[in-house]
């Protein structure tokens, strides 16, 4: 008996991307699935547009805007699947694209998260082939903008996987649970898969790449200005209040997941990647040197956060 997939797509509402996305995972080979929409277009009328061309979708319209992780909490706690697929409304799955991701979590017990090859909507340009955590403690997508000429065709172990197509095993997500949530709402959106992939990893959870598995995306479909999609310096685009959230939680992300020793071995890199990006808010947005100070306030929390993620592996590994 196929077991149950619970297949999570966030919308704000924007473009044509919902049916498009919808209709991809409708597509699917694999059937036993659970589809639920977390709705943030603040936009009643959308959901009951959706339910009436797609009824048998559960949909949660929210009064305010719950962001990408607040939203991706709220569909795992009402989702039931053994397996959960969290996706972007901008991203169309190939038909295949579930039951090949489900033979990598076949392969080994401890495997919590799968990475298909997922590229641009042009089919050529590769917008991840699994994510990596950089010395500069950034996360960076394989493959990025680069074009797809098989170079990726092998599967094997990664480090994480990319947030706009992000397949978990919920014994993973359940595992490393702080408090009632698995993404970080703190975040909003930006790092949020690179915190998930890093606290899995401490946690003993791997994560593979298979590249049967293909999806499509349109890189910032949904939080950047037109001019920006699918182009590169995703902060060039995005607005201010986005722009903060790029530079804090990467922040809280190393706050929340970094050792004392691997800190200090590495801030070579993260001062010198911090001097390139305060030399570009100087440059270009001035007027966020203030704001960026007012979310300090975020660090109490993460250290908070910090030690429920310590105690919680600590018990584990007992």
């Amino acid at each position: 008996m196929q077991c149950l997939v619970s297949v999570i797509i966030v919308t704000c509402g924007v473009n044509d991307y919902l049916k498009r996305c919808l209709d991809s995972v409708m597509n699917q080979i694999y059937k036993n699935l659970e589809i639920i929409i977390i709705d943030n277009s603040l936009n009643r009328n959308f959901g009951e547009k959706i339910l009436r061309y797609y009824p048998g979708v559960k949909i949660y319209t929210e009064e305010e805007n719950l962001f990408y992780t607040g939203a991706l909490n709220k569909g795992i706690t009402v989702s039931q699947g053994r397996f959960i697929l969290c996706i972007n409304d901008d991203v169309v799955l190939d038909r295949l694209f579930i039951r090949e991701s489900l033979r990598g979590f076949s392969l080994d017990a401890s495997i919590g998260m799968i990475s298909g090859k997922v590229l641009r909507n042009d089919g050529v340009t590769i917008d991840s082939t699994g994510l990596f955590l950089t010395p500069w403690r950034t996360s960076k997508e394989r493959g990025y903008g680069r074009r797809n000429r098989n170079q990726f065709d092998r599967p094997g172990y990664i480090f994480g996987v990319t947030g706009a197509v992000a397949f978990y095993r919920r014994d993973m997500l359940e595992s490393i649970r702080v408090n009632s949530e698995y993404f970080d709402s703190d975040f909003r959106m930006f790092y949020e898969d690179l915190d998930i992939a890093w606290r899995g990893k401490l946690f003993g959870w791997k994560a593979y790449y298979l590249p049967q598995a293909i999806a499509y995306h349109i890189r910032g479909g949904t939080a950047r200005q037109q001019a920006g999609i699918d182009r590169p310096i995703a902060r060039r685009y995005i607005d201010d209040a986005l722009h903060l959230d790029l530079i804090k939680n990467r922040y809280l992300t190393i706050i929340k997941n970094e050792s004392v020793f691997s800190l200090l071995l590495h801030l070579p890199f993260i001062i010198g990647y911090d001097f390139l990006v305060f030399g570009y808010i100087i440059f270009f947005s001035p007027h966020l040197l203030k704001r960026i100070f007012t979310n300090l306030r975020y660090i109490t929390s993460s250290l908070r956060k910090r030690r429920i993620i310590l105690d919680k592996k600590n018990k584990r590994h007992k």
